[in-house]
């Protein structure tokens, strides 16, 4: 993993580097807002004391965002989306949670160029619902849920880039660092991708 990481610093420095004579000063960039949505593919990580195989299910966020330069190379980007979260288990109920969040990430952005950029930061997210389901014997079920922790705390880290007329594409990782469930021996995180396509006006 740090082998990774290390590689990952010592690409974006060459390619910050390889541009340097293109990028756009912070004088003349502009301070924007702009809309982002795509698909997400989350799961749980850490340990819930079972035997249950979690599986990645998919989702959707969509939401609003801030960006504003503070340097030739750095600007810092707060949002607000709606997200939803969860897992599937591969048991005999094809059982899925479905979480619901409102997420609130502050995010600094570092531009190798004016298209190409690494991004990381804290993220607060606010639980607005939470359901289980299930099919077995050929019906469905579902009730929500309410010991699902209605706060949680997280890190954001990805990559992106810049298109023309104002769009944008980015894929980041969630690590959530808040236990899903209150007061239980569970000790799982919201874990999970994200692909989003947004637009700058």
């Amino acid at each position: 993993m740090k082998k990774v990481i290390f590689a990952f610093i010592a690409f974006s420095l060459f390619v910050w580097d390889a541009n340097a004579q293109r990028r756009t000063p912070a004088s003349a960039q502009n301070s924007n807002f702009g809309i982002r949505g795509g698909v997400n593919f989350f799961n749980w990580g850490g340990d819930d004391g079972s035997n249950n195989d979690y599986t990645n299910r998919a989702g959707f966020h969509a939401g609003i965002y801030g960006n504003m330069f503070v340097t030739d190379n750095f600007a810092i980007e707060p949002g607000v989306y709606y997200s939803q979260k969860g897992t599937e288990a591969d048991n005999f109920t094809e059982s899925r949670t479905i979480l619901e969040y409102i997420d609130v990430p502050i995010l600094l952005r570092f531009y190798a160029s004016d298209g190409f950029n690494v991004f990381a930061g804290p993220q607060g997210s606010i639980l607005t619902n939470a359901k289980f389901e299930g099919d077995a014997f050929g019906s469905s079920f579902e009730w929500e849920r309410d010991d699902v922790n209605d706060l949680d705390a997280g890190l954001v880290f990805g990559v992106g880039y810049n298109l023309p007329v104002g769009l944008n594409v980015q894929g980041s990782y969630d690590l959530g660092l808040t236990p899903v469930f209150k007061e239980s021996d569970a000790k799982v995180y919201n874990r999970g991708f994200k692909v989003s396509l947004g637009y700058s006006f």
